[in-house]
């Protein structure tokens, strides 16, 4: 008697999807050895890797002296911009854990997204003031200053002041305190986040 072998129909396989294409450039989120982010960038980018690292900007004062420094928007990881040729380089570099993964899939960041870290970074005042007229659940857009065009879901109000943007790719989110007048309602239309 030979070998009989049964398949079930009830077995499934997701196949899964890496999201790097080979000549299209995406961004993908790598994690890092703690504070070794500033360290992984330039290695990358000394590969000819686009690498980018959102980093906070800070100042202590001394009585006889100023300090300025600098730490990462978000701890142990680093945005890449790459294409299927370069995954192998990126995972080879000193301090590279892996990449960022979303059921066994790259999670891919939008370009949106990264600009909207650059706005971030770059706020240097939070505004102040109190969006009395917006409710949670409803999409707006900011309109005046460094982070203009950030289009994001109001989540919570906190007070009256609160605005929190949500990074669905990269699973993180930034509260910021928002003045009502920088602030607008979006319609379904316009509110386009994914």
């Amino acid at each position: 008697m030979g070998n009989r072998v049964m398949s079930s129909g009830l077995t499934t396989y997701q196949q899964k999807e890496n999201r790097l294409d080979e000549k299209e450039y995406r961004w993908f989120v790598i994690y890092t050895k703690y504070k070794t982010e500033k360290y992984v960038v330039d290695k990358l980018k000394r590969k000819g890797i686009n690498a980018y690292l959102p980093l906070l900007r800070y100042t202590k004062k001394w009585t006889r002296k100023i300090k300025h420094y600098e730490v990462p928007l978000i701890n142990c990881y680093v945005f890449v911009h790459i294409t299927k040729q370069e995954y192998v380089q990126v995972l080879e570099t000193e301090y590279v854990s892996g990449f960022l993964k979303n059921r066994g899939n790259l999670n891919e960041v939008r370009e949106e997204e990264i600009e909207m870290m650059r706005k971030i970074v770059g706020e240097k005042n939070d505004v102040i003031g109190e969006a009395i007229t917006f409710e949670p659940g409803k999409p707006v857009e900011i309109i005046s200053g460094n982070l203009t065009g950030l289009k994001g879901k109001l989540l919570e109000k906190q007070g009256k002041k609160e605005f929190l943007v949500e990074l669905d790719s990269v699973g993180w989110q930034f509260r910021m305190v928002i003045e009502e007048g920088s602030l607008r309602t979006l319609g379904m239309k316009e509110s386009h986040f994914t």
